[in-house]
């Protein structure tokens, strides 16, 4: 409450109380009371809020840390172009999977930077990890040759075209405890803009294919060592 509303307050109450001839606060003045009664519960409910967001997010060991809506969907993480650490871009194209490959874009995966240095120093990932993935898809995707590559003055081969689509892997325990602590996001396949916010993917959808396929923490890492190791410097 602002100085100034304090004293109008103070003030309105003490001439309801020289008005009273019994001694006792008129109803007007109680009215008053019951204001700024409800208005220190607004102040209260506030500051319950804030620190019950702060506590949800309390267990993240990351920089730029997951956002989520009231309805429990993650919100769309941005600047991850230019803020994040590239790890790679996993790459099975329908051309050499008759056509119907499961993943046919080049999945341009990047994650926090904090993250990145946690997992060079432990081995782990730390919680509130994203592992976000920009789908892009193959340039000219018919090709020249069956095999659908094509030729650029560097030679026979497959290039990427426009992006298509993005999905997010989010560590958090708290709440995804029953997929192995990660939660899977799906903002779209198609061509930007993204949605804003995303849903948890069912864990037969994703998460199931993460715990049958992936690394120890169902992370697929080995498409990733290469960034992830440290680069060997000249002596």
């Amino acid at each position: 409450m602002s100085k100034d509303l304090k004293e109008d307050v103070g003030d309105h109450l003490d001439n309801k109380v020289e008005r009273s001839k019994s001694g006792i606060l008129s109803r007007g003045a109680a009215s008053v009371v019951t204001a700024v009664a409800m208005l220190a519960g607004v102040g209260a409910f506030v500051l319950s809020s804030a620190d019950t967001a702060k506590a949800q997010n309390a267990n993240y060991g990351v920089d730029i840390t997951p956002k989520w809506n009231d309805k429990g969907e993650l919100l769309q993480p941005t600047e991850f172009r230019a803020l994040w650490v590239y790890l790679g871009s996993p790459f099975t194209p329908n051309a050499l999977n008759n056509g119907k490959a499961g993943f046919p874009e080049y999945h341009n995966v990047y994650v926090q930077p904090s993250a990145f240095k946690a997992y060079r120093e432990t081995g782990k990932w730390p919680e509130g990890t994203m592992m976000l993935k920009e789908l892009q898809l193959v340039d000219q995707a018919k090709g020249d040759e069956a095999d659908g590559s094509r030729y650029e003055v560097s030679g026979r081969g497959y290039f990427p075209g426009a992006v298509n689509g993005m999905d997010v892997a989010v560590k958090d325990s708290s709440r995804f405890g029953e997929t192995k602590n990660w939660g899977y996001f799906n903002f779209g396949h198609h061509a930007p803009p993204y949605a804003k916010s995303a849903a948890a993917a069912p864990a037969a959808s994703c998460a199931q294919c993460h715990i049958d396929n992936a690394g120890p923490d169902m992370v697929f890492e080995k498409f990733y060592k290469p960034i992830l190791t440290p680069l060997p410097l000249p002596e």
